[in-house]
């Protein structure tokens, strides 16, 4: 990734959140940044020791922990981890929040999958787009986002989610599933044929990749979901992002099912 306008990052409503970044990124207001991070050593790392290997990284000719500290931006042992599943993680969405600075690494999950919310946001195409929200699938791995934000900066991510309404969606912190930092930009995800139901639960055959990065407490990690509906329900089976893209799932998908709740689909703290 070279550097480049934020706002000139691709984005299509009809497509959304997609294309996301495939390796660590530093959002600002403006610009979007390289991250040269990349960490491999140990099977385990805690949050506050991972925070201080990311703030070592490189961001043009300084490190991360340098470049916040110049532009007067909270330093990473003052910000929180959160999960960027969808439009959140799209650079061009990032920015037009006017969040500041917030740098962004690649993680796998496992055990849990990104998938639609049961809702439309309106805002900026019609009929609407589905928010990425979170559920468990036992077997499954897939890559997504997670930045540090201070907890104003997560607090204007979450009133954005809602519209500025109260209800629809908050943050909560997982009790299941693993996560760990991921460093194969390639890595393969599992085949929609790997799925496997037995009328009540969802489960992935495919045999996960070796880990290439060291896991982290899952428990201590901020997650935005949708509470009023949970997620989108396909006659039991649940819409995978991996699997299903935004104008797919709108047109085949949507209204043809009912919705589980979120209380149904993921264990939280």
């Amino acid at each position: 990734m070279e550097k480049m306008r934020a706002s000139h990052w691709q984005y299509t409503p009809n497509n959304s959140p997609q294309p996301l970044p495939k390796s660590p990124f530093v959002s600002t207001d403006i610009d979007l940044l390289p991250l040269e991070f990349n960490l491999t050593d140990g099977e385990e790392i805690q949050i506050d020791e991972l925070k201080q290997k990311i703030s070592q990284a490189s961001v043009g000719d300084s490190t991360l922990g340098e470049f916040l500290s110049s532009n007067s931006a909270s330093n990473l042992e003052d910000r929180m981890p959160i999960l960027l599943l969808g439009e959140l993680a799209n650079p061009f969405q990032l920015s037009r929040l006017k969040l500041g600075i917030i740098p962004v690494i690649c993680v796998r999950i496992t055990g849990l999958c990104r998938t639609y919310a049961d809702g439309l946001d309106s805002r900026m195409i019609r009929p609407g787009i589905h928010h990425v929200t979170l559920a468990r699938t036992h077997g499954w791995w897939e890559v997504t986002h997670l930045a540090f934000a201070t907890l104003s900066q997560i607090k204007t991510m979450v009133t954005w989610l809602n519209n500025g309404k109260r209800g629809d969606w908050r943050g909560v912190k997982a009790n299941e599933g693993l996560i760990r930092v991921e460093n194969d930009l390639q890595l393969k995800h599992p085949s929609v044929e790997s799925i496997t139901w037995d009328g009540k639960t969802e489960t992935c055959t495919d045999e996960e990749p070796d880990a290439n990065g060291p896991s982290f407490d899952i428990s201590h990690i901020m997650i935005p979901i949708h509470t009023n509906y949970g997620c989108y329900d396909s006659r039991g089976k649940i819409i995978r992002c991996i699997h299903v893209g935004q104008r797919e799932f709108h047109t085949n998908y949507f209204r043809r099912g009912s919705s589980k709740r979120w209380q149904d689909i993921l264990d939280i703290v």
